[in-house]
């Protein structure tokens, strides 16, 4: 369990700005938001916030994330390449990656898992669920598992 004197960072990829609005709206609403909260908007932004470069350079500014939530669908890098970066560099693949995207297809199911994605989670359609699914998702991944100090 992480207390509040040592936030963990929560990274979300998503290129739809109602999605990453209603995502923080949800995550304050729930009062779990004493976790920071950081957004890219694509698997190219994702893959330069984890390896510090461009304008996330600064490790202090842009810390390492305790959780990724990873959209699937996004322009110039789509989830499924920045989930395989991410889980076949050493460095990176201990990062919990959540894949929550408004794909239903199997085969996207089955990628991910093959991938290496820890959890496959269709996006909910009203606020009051993806609250609901929001609090699950930090209660299982800050209160009841165990997580590699990096």
């Amino acid at each position: 369990m992480h207390s509040l004197a040592n936030p963990i960072t929560i990274l979300m990829a998503d290129d739809d700005e109602d999605d990453r609005m209603m995502t923080k709206e949800a995550l304050e609403e729930e009062g779990r938001l004493h976790n920071n909260l950081r957004f890219v908007e694509d698997g190219e932004e994702l893959m330069d916030y984890l390896y510090h470069r461009g304008e996330f350079s600064s490790a202090e500014d842009y810390p390492r994330p305790g959780l990724i939530l990873l959209d699937l669908n996004m322009p110039r890098k789509d989830g499924r390449e920045a989930l395989k970066e991410i889980k076949n560099d050493p460095d990176l693949r201990q990062i919990p990656v959540v894949v929550m995207t408004t794909s239903k297809a199997e085969e996207d199911i089955y990628r991910s898992y093959d991938l290496g994605v820890n959890s496959f989670i269709k996006k909910p359609v009203s606020f009051e669920r993806l609250a609901e699914v929001l609090r699950e998702i930090t209660r299982y991944w800050f209160e009841i598992v165990e997580l590699p100090r990096k």
